[in-house]
């Protein structure tokens, strides 16, 4: 990251801080709000892989599961729906 990239962060960083200070959050409420959104993000950006998005984080997987839990976030990948014949169209089955 170059240094103009460095600066427009720490504008937007500081643009943040000031919304979050003026909304009367508290530091724990603020935390959390970024906590639950970068786990979001992490877990969206691996498919719900929990040990890379834990990875992307920093921190242990074991950390993130427990992150998880107490913010209710579930991590499970969803799943595909089973691949049902088309509407309004009989299904034909072979005769014997």
């Amino acid at each position: 990251m170059n240094k103009d990239e460095q600066a427009r962060m720490k504008e937007s960083f500081d643009a943040l801080v000031d919304y979050l200070m003026d909304a009367g959050l508290f530091l724990e409420q603020a935390v959390e709000i970024l906590e639950k959104s970068m786990i979001g993000r992490a877990l969206l950006s691996t498919g719900a892989n929990q040990s890379e998005a834990a990875k992307l984080l920093g921190i242990h997987r074991n950390t993130l599961q427990r992150k998880m839990a107490g913010y209710g976030i579930d991590g499970r990948r969803p799943r595909r729906k089973p691949a049902a014949s088309a509407p309004g169209r009989p299904v034909r089955r072979r005769e014997a």
